[in-house]
Parts: structure tokens; C-alpha cells; sequence
């Protein structure tokens, strides 16, 4: 047991403390408030305070748990919100009300909801760590496995029967060998901080589905990979990874709101629980985890929030599931970083932030990855990573959004002058990248033939030709382009307007499967080759303008999804008839 003799904001210091170790979690003052050591100095620590500090003064007792900050994690995790360190807010609500007093504490899971457990292991089964022992269907989304926790490798003496069981009743004995006999939960603790371990990785080969066609068609990310979402304030961060939340081909969404407003993750809360997964026709709530450590949340639980969700994710990718992190932002978190560092007096580095910045943003976007589970059944799981930056002023110079850049394969960067247009999402196409178009190049070409990346190719080469064309339209004018030019200027105006943009307000619009996105997409570069072809035989670009063929391309993604492919063959007919006879004509007039 130590002594407070300091008190710095979140950061307190405390003598005594000889019998702590680094990472400890710690009970401060007579409230109990949750605590962190950060460092060690002799007998004296600097402790991480993750409540408000008021009132907390020298001579204060501070008690060691002897145990770093962890998670519990088994059924119960799927539609929770939790704070930065796993407190569940509504059972805090129901408890105390709207604000959460200081020092209050809550089990994470819990702990009288009896569970349906079926079995899977039997008497005499060698189990080592990560193989099933049982499942429990927590929602109608997911089958919850409950797993051999690590360095428990033995023979299994004792399961219990299927039936209804809480998290705390004794669901398994496994001998060990050492000859001690273990007592199994459906529950198990694991320190944020540390990732958990698998059997091997695997370099990513499909694309995470996310039904928006700037992402899926023109930068996609694969199932395992990492990617930012870099913009200004009033750019369009958070609805696009709301969309992804929504929408993503995954089968667990965690998402973390990490220092942002509290009625954005109000938004989240109302939104997903009316929504329905396009995979499994539930409610999507049914397959999500929230943390929210807002802004007015204090500051020390904010860095430890996304070491928090990313441990959630892993339990579920080692049962062999697709995860999908979703942190923001990572900015609020590097802010708490710093405001943290300060306090520590540590050297600063670049702006202020911690030298190790760039270290701690690897260590949470290098736990991402496609993964052999650890067990002896065969599992493959994933974990995708998706943070927000949120840099002052939009300036992506900053160290926050460089270090980054650094780490992540796919950099979606967002446009505040393409938002304030209303178009959304407000990915810049010539200002973003991903670095998984060969990796993904194989499955596309199986999958949607090889047309579909050559058609994403030749839009991009397209998109980056307006940019240079309409520096000369801002000098001389369009009517002194060239013919090709100008339908050129059309075609790419199609590609902005009626693929990239979306409306997430059209149930139809909001999501796009990719077969739907790949006939989209030759219909307007369809009407480009049979454009260029007529040009050639003296139709105006005038008239390929005013097609009826061209209007109705512009209509076709907002048509239903039960009714899109006779619709798009018909625009494919319409189309090549009409042009016919705008070149039948055309040919009579000369």
C-alpha cells in the first residue's frame, strides 16, 4: 500500500509502492478510483488516473490489484457499450443515473443472464489453448465459442451437460500437466496491451465488402488490412465509417468513439439497432460492440480505449470470425497521449507528441491481419483496422496523420470542398491510394472478371485527365477542347456524379454489391467507347449528351435491387440504338 504525495490532473504520484510492478492496475483514495502505473522510479510511481482526479490530495492510500489493465471477455460482450476501460455504461446508468459517479464499479459481463451452453469437447479430449469447449448462441447473428484459455493445455476430466449456465458457473475441468486440476468459465481476462497470439499470418487476398463504390471499386482494402480516413472537421469522417460499420462484409463490428461528441455515438446507438445486416436480415446491433470514451470523458481513459476494442476484436477473430475495428479518432487518442506525456515531463517530440507516437499507432494497426487460430481445428479469422485522423486545420503534414501514412496500406483522403457539394462520401479520388490492388487483383479477376480492373484502371487514368483538363477550361474556356476532350469531360462528370457519389439516405443507394458496381461502371464506360466511336462518324458531343441512354444511366443506381439487372440490360439496348441513329443520321447529313 502506498501514499499519494502528488496529484496532476490524471497523473498522480505515490511513494510506497515497492511491492507494484510497471502496468499495474491501482485503487486510488477513498473512492477507489482505477488507476495505471506508467513508470517506476525506486519505490515511488507515476500512476494513470482513468477518473476524475477533484478532491484526491497527498497522504490519499493507494492499493496495487497486482494485475496489469484487462478485459473480460465471454457472452455478453455482443450490443454492449462500455467506457475506455470495459465499465458497462448502461448498467452504470441503471445504477446511478445519467452521469457516472467516481470510483463506481459494474461487472463488464453479465453475471445472472444464464447462457445456452452446448457442449463440443468430450471426457478424455486433449485440448490445448484456443479449442472449443462449448457454444452459446449470444445473438441470432452470432455463435459465441467458448474457448480453452492460453497455457491451459491438458485433458479435459469434466464438461458439463447442455443447459443453461451464467459466466461464472464451471462449464469444464481440464487436467493439466502438471497434474493440477483447472476449473473453466465461459470467462476469460486478457491484458489489453498485449496481443494475442496466433499460429500464423497470412498476407490478405479478399476485399472487405463495404458497399460503397469509391471504396470497393477504386481503393479498396482487403479483410485483414488497415486503413485511414484522414480529412478536415465538417468532411465527412464519421459518416463514412458509419457506412463501413453498417455495411462492411464482417461478421463482428466493434466500434470505438474515441474522444468524439457524444451525439455521435448517440447517432450510432438510435441508427444500428433499426438497421438491417444485408448478410443476415437481423438488426445490426446484433453483431456490434461500442466503446465510447467521449470528449467530455476523461482524458486518461481515451489511450487506453483502443487497446480496450482491439482486444475484443481478437477474442472474436481467434474464434474464427471477420472483425472489423472501427477507432474514432486516432488524433483524440494521440491528444491523449500527449497531454499524458506532459505530465510525465517526458522529452517531447515533434509537436508536442511523444516521441514514441509513431510506435504506438504501429503497435495498434500491426495487430490487424488475416490469422491461422491458435487450436487444433483448422480456423482462419481476421481483423481489420480503420481509424480516423482528425488533423487540425486538414493539414495532413502533421505528425499524427504522417506517422500514419506510414503504417496503413489504404489512405482514403477526404475532401471538405467535395462535402460542402453534398457529395458523399467525400473521398477525393486523386488524393487517396491503396496499396492492396495487386494483392486483390487475383480475386477480383476470379471473381468479376478481368474487365472489372481494367475498367477501374481506365477510370482512374480518365479522372486524373479532368484534373489537367479543366485547368485549360479555366483559361480558354470547354468550347476550345477537342471533341475527345469534351466527352471526356462528360464521361468523368458520369463517373463523379452517378458512381461516386452515393446517398446514404436511399436505402437503394446506401449499398452496392460489387456485381451491381461492375455492371454500373461498364454501362458509363460503355457509353464512352460507343461515344468516341460516333465522334469519329460525325455526331456532335452535344447529342451524345442528350441521350435518352445518357439520362438513364444517370438514373440506374437508384434503381431496386430486385429489378437493376433487366434495367441495365435494357439502358445497354437503349443506348446502342440510339446511338446508331444519332451516327444513321449524322451519315444523311453529310
Amino acid at each position: 500500500m502506498g501514499k499519494v504525495i502528488k496529484v496532476s490532473g490524471p497523473l498522480v504520484v505515490a511513494d510506497g509502492m515497492a511491492d507494484a510492478n510497471m502496468a499495474d492496475v491501482v485503487r486510488v483514495g477513498p473512492k477507489q478510483l482505477i488507476g495505471e502505473i506508467l513508470n517506476m522510479t525506486g519505490d515511488r510511481a507515476s500512476i494513470q488516473v482513468y477518473e476524475e482526479t477533484s478532491g484526491l490530495g497527498p497522504g490519499a492510500e493507494v492499493v496495487t490489484t497486482g494485475a496489469p489493465l484487462s478485459v473480460e471477455l465471454g457472452p455478453g460482450l455482443i450490443e454492449s457499450i462500455y467506457d475506455g476501460i470495459q465499465r458497462p455504461l448502461e448498467e452504470i446508468r441503471s445504477m446511478a443515473g445519467a452521469h457516472i459517479p467516481r470510483g463506481i464499479q459494474a461487472p463488464p459481463l453479465p453475471e445472472d443472464k444464464k447462457w445456452d451452453f452446448t457442449p463440443v469437447a468430450k471426457v478424455g479430449d486433449a485440448v490445448v489453448a484456443g479449442d472449443v469447449l462449448g457454444t452459446v448462441p449470444e445473438t441470432a447473428s452470432v455463435l459465441h465459442k467458448i474457448m480453452v484459455p492460453h497455457r491451459m493445455d491438458g485433458t479435459v476430466e469434466w464438461v458439463a451437460e447442455a443447459g443453461e449456465y451464467t459466466i461464472r458457473d464451471v462449464i469444464a475441468k481440464v487436467r493439466l500437466a502438471d497434474g493440477s486440476l483447472k476449473e473453466l468459465t465461459m470467462v476469460q481476462k486478457w491484458p489489453v496491451r498485449v496481443g494475442r497470439p496466433y499460429r500464423r499470418k497470412f498476407p490478405p487476398s479478399a476485399p472487405l465488402q463495404t458497399g460503397q463504390r469509391v471504396i470497393d471499386t477504386m481503393f479498396p482494402v482487403a479483410k485483414g488490412g488497415t486503413a485511414a480516413v484522414p480529412g478536415p472537421f465538417g468532411s465527412g469522417k464519421t459518416v463514412v465509417q458509419h457506412q463501413l460499420a453498417k455495411w462492411a462484409d464482417v461478421d463482428i463490428v466493434v466500434y470505438i468513439g474515441c474522444g468524439e461528441r457524444g451525439n455521435e455515438m448517440t447517432d450510432v446507438l438510435r441508427e444500428f439497432p433499426e438497421l438491417t445486416d444485408p448478410r443476415t436480415g437481423e438488426t445490426l446491433m446484433k453483431r456490434t460492440v461500442l466503446i465510447a470514451n467521449t470528449s467530455d470523458m476523461p482524458v486518461a481513459a481515451r489511450e487506453a480505449s483502443v487497446y480496450t476494442g482491439i482486444t475484443i476484436a481478437e477474442y472474436f477473430r481467434d474464434m474464427g470470425y471477420a472483425v472489423a475495428v472501427i477507432a474514432d479518432s486516432t488524433s483524440r487518442w494521440a491528444e491523449a497521449l500527449r497531454e499524458m506525456s506532459g505530465r510525465l515531463e517526458e522529452m517531447p517530440g515533434e509537436e508536442g507528441y511523444p516521441a514514441y507516437l509513431v510506435s504506438r499507432l504501429a503497435q495498434f494497426y500491426e495487430r490487424a491481419g488475416v490469422v491461422q487460430c491458435l487450436g487444433s481445428e483448422e480456423r482462419t479469422g481476421s481483423l481489420t483496422a480503420v481509424g480516423a485522423v482528425s488533423p487540425p486545420g486538414g493539414d495532413l503534414s502533421e505528425p499524427v496523420a504522417q506517422g500514419t501514412m506510414r503504417i496503413v496500406k489504404v489512405f482514403w483522403s477526404l475532401d471538405a470542398s467535395l462535402a460542402y457539394r453534398r457529395h458523399f462520401p467525400a473521398i477525393h479520388w486523386l488524393n487517396s491510394y491503396s496499396l492492396y490492388l495487386d494483392s486483390l487483383r487475383p480475386w477480383f479477376d476470379e471473381h468479376l472478371g478481368q474487365a472489372f480492373m481494367q475498367n477501374r484502371d481506365h477510370a482512374m487514368h480518365l479522372l486524373q485527365e479532368e484534373n489537367e483538363l479543366n485547368e485549360i477550361v479555366q483559361l480558354v474556356g470547354k468550347d476550345s477542347l477537342s471533341p475527345n476532350d469534351q466527352l471526356t469531360l462528360e464521361v468523368t462528370r458520369m463517373l463523379r456524379e452517378d458512381f461516386l457519389q452515393q446517398n446514404a439516405f436511399m436505402d437503394v443507394d446506401s449499398y452496392t454489391g460489387f456485381d451491381r458496381q461492375e455492371r454500373l461502371m461498364s454501362l458509363i464506360l460503355g457509353y464512352e467507347t460507343l461515344g468516341r466511336q460516333a465522334l469519329t462518324r460525325g455526331v456532335t458531343v452535344r447529342d451524345l449528351a442528350h441521350l435518352p441512354a445518357r439520362e438513364e444511366i444517370g438514373r440506374a443506381k437508384y434503381e431496386e435491387e430486385s429489378t437493376w439487372r433487366s434495367a441495365y440490360d435494357k439502358i445497354e439496348a437503349d443506348l446502342q440504338s440510339q446511338i446508331r441513329e444519332l451516327e444513321r443520321k449524322a451519315g444523311e447529313e453529310q
